[in-house]
């Protein structure tokens, strides 16, 4: 594929950045675009592998990553972007915020650098946008059926999309006021601008999804006329239910789930008026962010940006090492350190960090009691964390951000109100059709499986789509 000896002959070549000390000031794109020209450098870097781990083990999308890269090499952009659109229904969601286990399948990543396909595949959505090659897809005829869609978070709209391009008449219900789930309210503007996504929106819409904000499933619309209006309903409402910390004193003024804080921060940028009284702002204060993930690295981007007097961010498993683990060999997601955009702009991360509980002064949060933990494996040979004997410190803070990640008992609590069944491990009962106990329900994305990467998101929605689109086929 592509140049047989480009990846002997070109280094990788990642996207630039805006400098630091101008992106801080707003809440504008941090990652810029490569000029085309090295684009297609990048891509003559796709080696003749045989076996393209990118695409068999690393994409969740199955994207095509070898012939894309192909095409763009040799300068068809307008074919590539068929062949990426044949798999992902929004390459400009994933080109931005995709963590890319692609890249880390990748076979020349097995002793190199791998090759940048997220920026290639970005590149090409937007190329296409700009072109004027991406336009509305009407079904070429109806089917006279119509399905329900609850939740507009990325399986939601792949799922519509990909129904609505089969002929079905679709509408996505959606309980914020504004569609977009998760891309809407949980990711930050500076990763991905919200103005990529109404893009996107408007497409859908002239191909026919209809749109409805502000409706709660269950409330506003009862599940019998669920059954009553709609052929078939899929539930794509996401992982809703943070995990929470039983720490004395989380009832501390000051104490917020990271998803309040960066929902606010969306808003915000949005053009939103929130009141002075229930403003979560990180201005001027000390801010700790429990949590290692992505999620956390979000809320110390936005916490920078808003002026806070300092961040730490602590994670309760050990630090992850400089390079990929031998534990997680290629083509596996390596265990190893890696620093976002976030962190480069500001505050300090810790390891091994157990909060034990939580110090206010007048009803207000002034600090964290922690404690380190060292990881053992327990009898049964699985790692446990243990206190360090001597080991306990306290943090000054006075904002503290819990990003700690989902519970899928807050995904079975939903289900099981609609009266659909779930297991003991709280995932929903889905026959070979992924369909639920209740004819005609089907479930996607995080709600299903929990919460997990953007691009499985997608590809859950989409198959999900094909499962509806075969029972209504089959249905008389």
């Amino acid at each position: 594929m592509a140049k047989p000896t480009g990846f002997l002959e070109y280094p990788r070549q990642d996207a630039p950045k805006r400098p630091v000390a101008e992106r801080i000031q707003d809440f504008k794109a941090v990652e810029q675009p490569l000029p085309e020209a090295a684009l297609e450098t990048q891509a003559a870097r796709c080696m003749d592998c045989g076996i393209p781990f990118c695409h068999m083990m690393g994409c969740p999308l199955k994207n095509l990553i070898p012939e894309w890269n192909d095409l763009v090499y040799r300068r068809q952009w307008r074919e590539a972007l068929e062949l990426l659109h044949g798999t992902n229904n929004f390459p400009e969601i994933t080109g931005r915020i995709c963590p890319a286990p692609c890249e880390a399948a990748c076979t020349l990543g097995a002793n190199d650098k791998p090759v940048t396909i997220r920026q290639i595949e970005l590149a090409l959505v937007e190329r296409g946008w700009a072109e004027g090659w991406i336009t509305p897809k009407p079904a070429a005829a109806v089917s006279g059926k119509r399905v329900a869609i609850v939740g507009s978070g990325p399986a939601g709209l792949a799922a519509a999309q990909q129904l609505a391009r089969a002929g079905h008449r679709v509408r996505v219900y959606e309980t914020d006021d504004r569609i977009g789930g998760v891309l809407r309210y949980g990711i930050p503007d500076f990763k991905l601008e919200k103005g990529v996504l109404d893009r996107r929106i408007r497409q859908m819409e002239q191909e026919g999804v209809a749109f409805e904000t502000r409706v709660r499933i269950g409330e506003d619309i009862a599940t019998p006329y669920l059954r009553r209006a709609y052929d078939a309903v899929l539930f794509t409402g996401g992982a809703r239910v943070p995990r929470d910390m039983q720490a004395p004193g989380r009832e501390l003024a000051g104490v917020h789930f990271a998803m309040e804080f960066l929902t606010q921060q969306n808003r915000l940028v949005a053009g939103d008026v929130i009141a002075a009284d229930a403003l979560i702002s990180a201005k001027g204060r000390r801010v700790l962010v429990i949590g290692g993930g992505d999620t956390g690295a979000d809320c110390v981007g936005t916490s920078v940006r808003q002026g806070a007097a300092g961040i730490l961010q602590v994670e309760i498993l050990p630090r992850p090492p400089e390079k990929r683990d031998p534990a997680t060999p290629w083509p596996l997601w390596p265990n190893m350190l890696r620093t976002s955009s976030s962190h480069e702009e500001g505050g300090e991360r810790r390891w091994s960090v157990q909060t034990r509980e939580f110090l206010g002064k007048n009803g207000r949060l002034c600090g964290v009691r922690a404690v380190e933990v060292e990881w053992k494996k327990d009898g049964k040979g699985r790692f446990m964390p243990t206190e360090k004997a001597g080991s306990e410190f306290e943090i000054p803070c006075d904002l503290a951000l819990l990003a700690m990640g989902f519970t899928k008992e807050g995904n079975a609590a939903l289900l099981n109100r609609f009266g659909i069944e779930t297991t003991p491990a709280c995932d929903p009962v889905l026959d070979a059709n992924g369909m639920t106990n209740l004819p005609g329900f089907f479930v996607a994305g995080d709600l299903s499986k929990g919460a997990s990467l953007v691009v499985r998101a997608i590809q859950d929605g989409r198959t999900a789509a094909a499962n509806v689109n075969r029972w209504l086929a089959e249905k008389k």
